[in-house]
């Protein structure tokens, strides 16, 4: 049993150090503009995904792409086919996605304020699932709460430290003070969970080194699920989480239940 868990914690580790050498590599992109589906249209559904703290959107290039791919097969194989088809019809409604980026300085309702001017361009008509690693999670949630958009159906976290980072603050910047333990920003979300009825799903990272006791970081009220033995970047390339989120967007369609 000792061995198994020394190597499962020794698996994990490598996993993460692969994906801080990924982000470093991906990084650099989609820094410049947000990232804005140019065909979406009424009844499609449009998944924002946020970065978190020393990130950057061109980071989420694979878990978008993967979302999409999840998406579309998912669709396909949940659409009936027309009488007399032997073949299944793709539905008539897509799934894009749409990011942005951002320095670490501003803060929670600073990047709120600008996740509501990329929605903005979006059509009236389209459903909105947003979806956020670490802080963007926070970010997410913030907007759901406190700005407030009819067309947002769900909020996903990823690795989002929900119950505040101890001394965070000392980093001297926005963003890290609305991350600290002590953070008026954080317990206004976690005071308004009550009170919204947006429903969200909390994706923990089992072996997140960033926090103790990951599982304690979920959003209170909401849906939680554990990704054991994987560390709090490796969520981002994982499959399995980019399949989870997928189903997701597909299920608040009342196509699943």
């Amino acid at each position: 049993m000792v061995k198994w868990l020394r190597a499962a914690a020794f698996a994990s580790t490598g996993r993460e150090v692969a994906s801080f050498a990924r982000q470093a590599v991906l990084l650099p992109y989609d820094t410049l503009a947000p990232v804005v589906p140019a065909g979406a249209r009424d009844g499609d559904d449009v998944v924002i995904i946020l970065h978190g703290l020393f990130a950057s959107a061109g980071v989420l290039r694979p878990l978008r792409t993967a979302i999409e791919r999840h998406a579309s097969v998912s669709r396909a194989s949940r659409s009936p086919g027309r009488p007399g088809s032997s073949r299944a019809e793709p539905p008539a409604w897509s799934v894009h996605t749409a990011t942005m980026s951002y320095a670490p300085g501003p803060g929670v309702e600073a990047l709120s304020a600008r996740l509501a001017t990329l929605v903005s361009t979006l059509p009236d008509g389209v459903r909105l699932h947003l979806v956020g690693h670490s802080m963007g999670g926070i970010v997410c949630r913030f907007f759901a709460q406190e700005v407030g958009d009819p067309r947002v159906v769900q909020t996903i976290s990823m690795a989002s430290p929900f119950g505040g980072i101890p001394r965070a603050a000392l980093l001297g910047f926005g963003g890290a003070r609305d991350l600290d333990a002590s953070s008026p920003v954080l317990r206004r979300v976690l005071l308004g969970t009550a009170r919204s009825s947006v429903p969200h799903l909390s994706i923990i990272a089992g072996a997140d080194t960033l926090v103790r006791s990951p599982i304690a970081h979920a959003l209170p009220g909401g849906e939680v699920r554990v990704m054991e033995a994987r560390g709090h970047n490796t969520l981002l390339f994982d499959p399995e989480v980019a399949a989870l989120v997928a189903r997701r967007i597909v299920e608040r369609r009342g196509i699943v239940r």
